[in-house]
């Protein structure tokens, strides 16, 4: 139970007995106390001067006088105006902290029996994972944690767009140009090859527009299921799955369905046919089928070309139709760039229009892109942020800023490489979730890495240096322990008081779909701890209660921030 929610449930008790009115605490105000005035949290009194029939000084007097004889978790108030400011005891916040203590599962919610499907990565296979996808797959990946700790049952999925007319011009250059080359021919991952495919066509188009027709014509023979080119096809995106499978596996990344493409754009197509039956959708002059939605406001839209072949639209509207008849979703969050913020508006009104009632339940998850100081990533051009070069210029970084410490002399290199990945890993995750999704973001390696500031190898030190406490303890014989007789400083109840927001942290991040709600927590707790590490006296404290407690704060402290930086997916050393 929060502070709020246990004082307005007492506040409820003082009215049944000073004015013998039943009261529902939910109805009650209590609100963290404004820093310039002395208290913790405060009642508003104001809507309680009707029940009192007295003055908001004398009816704020009469509950706090109440507070101080019958309930022992407060310890002082004083009134301004129609505002009761109240002071909680150290009865409360030890309470408080065995109540963190005693709970393995605190931060996790209660189950609220929905399901929800989050969609993220969903890469095209005519190129490597890039900085782009990084985000994504970080944001999907933290936010289907977050909704689970949440109490949602979280089914995470990724749609691989294996097919269409981006995927053929990687195949028509692999054919002119290419002679043959393969992964290990080339001494390249698969996917960097059909990469290199995809930029070498972008040149070929300019040179000459006219084999765009050519590339269509591949389309249209892969739907017609010629062996040729759906064997040329299967080889290069094997190439490509391999490729993306060690990146995933190098970022902590995991799928519990895979959808591809091939498989639903035929189901997108029935609902094409079914469309212009019901007269939802018109076919052209051309043989091209479209939904008019500009008396919504939008444009019209095409849901099928001339020749027959499918849009990303038409396999989006048979994906989320057998997502939600196969596994009976609350909701379906879609985790896509900004770019495609009008995509998602078409795709949830044409739903709706097919007469899916479940389309309202669809929210796209936007998230700004990332840049770079030297600006946008043009994948057609090449001038992309590589995941796999990112994932390691961050081991390099982090190897660099370690072994400048000094302190890791008597790791063994396991050990040490270990510890690399982790920080580089870290700080590249925690960098990029701790913006808020919706804003566009400049990504800087290096200052990601730093050990001071907001990011993640300060928490990560941070919860190195508490573990380092704890085991200095332990060879002292030193054990924690929580005492009602242990007085907790200002500082402590600070610590306390941030550890105890923890639930409604997790309850937060996950109404808003936003990791950088944890992330900034995380950062707080983390920051709050080192004030208090420097100001206060732990292994060298004389009070052995004193002692047993601080013990166990700082324990707990280590406790949470693995908790919430796990849901951010980033693990936390046991020294740095």
């Amino acid at each position: 139970m929060t502070a709020e929610k246990f004082l307005a449930l007492k506040a409820a008790e003082a009215v049944q007995v000073l004015y013998d009115v039943a009261m529902e605490p939910s109805l009650l105000q209590v609100q963290t106390t404004r820093k310039e005035f002395e208290g913790d949290y405060t009642l508003v009194v104001f809507p309680l001067l009707k029940i009192s029939h007295n003055s908001p000084e004398n009816t704020g007097k009469a509950i706090g006088e109440y507070f101080l004889a019958n309930v022992p978790e407060v310890s002082s108030y004083n009134c301004v105006k129609g505002f009761l400011n109240i002071s909680l005891s150290n009865v409360y916040w030890n309470e408080v902290l065995t109540e963190i203590a005693s709970n393995d599962d605190f931060g996790h919610l209660a189950s609220t029996g929905k399901t929800i499907m989050v969609e993220f990565s969903s890469p095209n296979t005519n190129k490597p994972l890039h900085l782009g996808h990084v985000r994504n797959n970080l944001l999907g990946a933290s936010v289907s944690e977050i909704l689970k700790a949440a109490g949602n049952n979280v089914i995470k999925t990724t749609l691989v767009n294996d097919r269409g007319v981006h995927i053929c011009k990687s195949m028509y250059a692999w054919q002119k140009r290419f002679n043959g080359a393969t992964p290990e021919s080339s001494g390249k991952k698969g996917d960097h090859l059909v990469g290199d495919c995809y930029v070498e066509y972008a040149k070929m188009e300019k040179e000459n527009p006219a084999i765009l027709d050519e590339v269509h014509k591949m389309l249209v023979d892969w739907e017609a299921e010629d062996p040729e080119v759906r064997a040329l096809w299967t080889k290069m995106n094997g190439w490509v799955f391999d490729g993306f499978e060690e990146t995933y596996k190098a970022l902590g990344i995991s799928f519990d369905k895979t959808y591809y493409e091939h498989d639903t754009y035929l189901l997108g197509k029935e609902l094409v046919a079914q469309g212009l039956e019901k007269g939802v959708f018109v076919k052209d002059p051309d043989g091209s089928v479209w939904c008019d939605l500009t008396e919504d406001g939008l444009d019209r839209k095409i849901v099928q070309r001339s020749d027959g072949t499918s849009v990303y639209i038409t396999q989006d509207l048979g994906t989320a139709e057998r997502r939600f008849a196969e596994n009976n979703l609350d909701s379906h969050v879609y985790v896509v760039g900004n770019e495609q913020d009008y995509h998602f508006q078409v795709l949830k009104l044409i739903l709706a229009k097919l007469g899916f009632d479940w389309a309202s339940r669809i929210f796209h998850l936007s998230y700004g892109m990332v840049e770079l100081p030297e600006g946008k990533m043009k994948s057609r051009e090449g001038t992309v942020v590589d995941a796999d070069d990112l994932i390691e210029e961050m081991y390099v970084q982090s190897k660099a800023t370690s072994e400048a410490s000094g302190k890791l002399a008597d790791l063994s290199e396991e050990e040490k490489d270990n510890l690399y990945h982790m920080i580089g890993l870290g700080a590249l995750k925690y960098f990029i979730l701790k913006v808020d999704p919706k804003k566009t973001m400049l990504f800087d390696p290096k200052e990601s890495i730093d050990f001071n500031g907001n990011t993640g190898p300060f928490i990560q030190y941070t919860h190195a240096r508490i573990r380092s406490i704890l085991h200095k303890a332990a060879d002292q014989g030193l054990t924690p322990g929580l005492s009602s007789a242990a007085e907790l400083s200002p500082k402590e109840i600070r610590l306390v008081k941030i550890l105890s927001s923890y639930p409604q942290k997790v309850q937060e991040a996950a109404d808003g779909f936003s990791p950088a709600v944890l992330a900034n927590f995380s950062y707080d707790l983390a920051k709050e701890f080192n004030q208090y590490y420097h100001d206060t006296s732990i292994l060298k404290e004389e009070n052995p209660v004193l002692l047993s407690m601080r013990l166990s704060l700082i324990a707990i402290v280590a406790d949470v921030l693995s908790k919430a930086m796990a849901l951010l997916g980033i693990n936390l050393p046991e020294r740095m």
